[in-house]
């Protein structure tokens, strides 16, 4: 069974890098997911000998990066302190994971980077009022398109990758994705994801060549939001909101025309990298939530999966019967011949206990998936590591084969 595990490369170094693949494969992980490109954020490092807290640099890479490559476009890269402060990062890694016999992806942050953003402010997904996101770069704008080919293109080139992941091609959601943020009023779901919506230059440029004029929509969408500031309490909507999906906007067909369409500029987005990749490592889509919500995203998973290898759809913060749920959503929705893994985390307090964990893996590997990946090592303790290792091989044990042999 393909068991791959997201890590960061810090976490790597201060460990050893050696010793953290071999403390993998001992686990029972086949492989090791590692950032190419990643934002910022703040890490408790359980295992780092040398520090507890870690704040990576936003929006940097974390491989050789060819600037030439990027030379004459807007967008630039900037390459990250680390990988300048230990340029064998690579040539390491792949040489220990060679004598180990363990797969090494690139798990790469695509359109989630507030440094590009707030260098670029015309890239980024702008919302009704006109209000630049700057986590989050619009996929329809023509230079952050550029960037994301140019970036694969030069990921390629350097590393030899069992696959590339690539999380957030995606339009976003407003909450949780920049840091210190305020709301007064307490947005529901449904509010969360109108503020979310992007009206920008491109998008409006990009739908009208296509045949669909979006502004109605805004103006729709920013009638809508304008009531968030009369408003007593939170209206009660999001039961109806996410049981009904994008039907919940039919009643107006601007918005749901609209709706419906966003959803292709993803898609084409990663028709075009997977082009650009051209077989010269799996590529798949990582998608936070499964087909029946990832419209949430602008995301399209059953298109998707016809236009690459495959699917990590992420299984977070729910039980095995939601995961079976969801499993099953995907074998019914995936393109014929597409991969589906699934990303679990083994953290607390998300499970009470190992054996809900175990119980999770379980579901997923009746569910014939095709492979794992767990988040992350650096963070998780070893006891959780084992945790992996047990709920893996007594799948396994309980089903007799594995699923994808």
């Amino acid at each position: 069974m393909y068991a791959s595990m997201w890590s960061y490369p810090w976490d790597l170094v201060d460990c050893g890098i050696h010793e953290s693949l071999a403390d993998m494969k001992a686990n029972g992980l086949t492989g090791v997911s590692m950032i190419t490109s990643y934002h910022a954020g703040r890490f408790l490092q359980l295992r780092s000998r040398k520090r507890k807290i870690y704040f990576p640099e936003d929006g940097v890479t974390y491989y050789p990066t060819d600037l030439s490559r990027f030379r004459g476009q807007k967008i630039q890269p900037r390459v990250g302190k680390f990988i300048q402060a230990h340029p064998t990062f690579w040539h390491d890694l792949l040489e220990e994971s060679r004598k180990l016999n363990m797969t090494v992806s690139g798990w790469t942050v695509c359109l989630h980077n507030t440094r590009i953003g707030m260098a670029y402010p015309d890239t980024c997904v702008h919302n009704a009022y006109g209000d630049a996101v700057y986590y989050n770069q619009c996929p329809s704008n023509p230079d952050v398109r550029l960037y994301m080919n140019t970036l694969v293109d030069d990921i390629c080139a350097h590393l030899p990758l069992y696959s590339l992941e690539l999380e957030s091609l995606n339009f976003m959601g407003h909450a949780h994705e920049f840091h210190h943020e305020k709301d007064g009023i307490g947005l529901t779901a449904l509010e969360d994801f109108l503020l979310s919506l992007c009206f920008c230059d491109s998008c409006v440029a990009r739908a009208k060549k296509e045949g669909l004029d979006i502004l109605p929509a805004k103006e729709t969408v920013k009638g809508w939001l304008d009531r968030l500031s009369e408003r007593d309490v939170p209206p009660d909507l999001d039961q109806k909101f996410f049981a009904q999906g994008i039907d919940f906007f039919r009643d107006t067909p601007e918005v749901y025309q609209f709706l419906k369409w966003r959803s292709t500029v993803v898609t084409s987005l990663m028709e075009e990298v997977y082009k650009t990749v051209g077989g010269r490592s799996k590529l798949y889509f990582l998608s936070l939530l499964p087909h029946s919500k990832s419209w949430i995203f602008g995301v399209d998973l059953r298109s998707i999966s016809a236009r690459c290898d495959g699917a990590v759809v992420c299984s977070y913060d729910c039980g095995a019967d939601q995961t079976k749920r969801d499993l099953e959503e995907c074998h019914r929705t995936f393109a014929k011949g597409a991969d589906l893994l699934v990303g679990m985390r083994a953290f607390m307090p998300e499970y009470h206990n190992k054996a809900e964990f175990a119980e999770k893996v379980k579901t997923a590997y009746d569910q014939k998936v095709d492979g794992f990946l767990f988040y992350n090592y650096g963070l998780i303790p070893p006891i959780h590591l084992a945790w992996i290792k047990d709920s893996l091989q007594s799948a396994e044990k309980q089903t007799g084969a594995c699923p994808n042999g």
